[in-house]
């Protein structure tokens, strides 16, 4: 038990000799160094930020179903493809085509044997 005790205060001690002060013999806190900030060079063009809701997909770029439907529909979509989907992460996300969330509800309905009750989500 005593060694134990030695030991557990030798490391607290040599912990303690490892750490930076936190003041300066001063008394006063030690003063963290300030990095400068960052400056655009003179020939740099001017910088805009850019609202994502409202950003122009390029020509030939899939279209955000968001963006293509609108938000009620968009997420009318991919409630269904929640509710029907067996993947781990499937691609139910209005950020995605809204053909890439609708392939995956076919996909998932599809995999219904006839026999097998399917969810009403496939039927719509």
């Amino acid at each position: 038990m005593r060694r134990t005790v030695l030991a557990l205060l030798a490391v607290g001690a040599l912990a303690g000799a490892c750490s930076p002060p936190a003041e300066t013999p001063g008394g006063e806190p030690a003063a963290a160094p300030v990095a400068p900030a960052p400056e655009m060079p003179a020939d740099a063009p001017p910088q805009e930020e850019v609202d994502p809701a409202v950003v122009i997909t390029p020509a030939g770029a899939p279209v955000s179903c968001l963006n293509d439907i609108g938000e009620e529909a968009a997420q009318r979509l991919v409630d269904r493809c929640i509710a029907v989907s067996p993947a781990t992460r499937p691609p139910c996300n209005v950020a995605n085509a809204c053909e890439l969330i609708q392939d995956e509800i076919d996909r998932s309905c599809e995999m219904y044997t006839p026999g097998e009750a399917r969810p009403p989500q496939c039927e719509a």
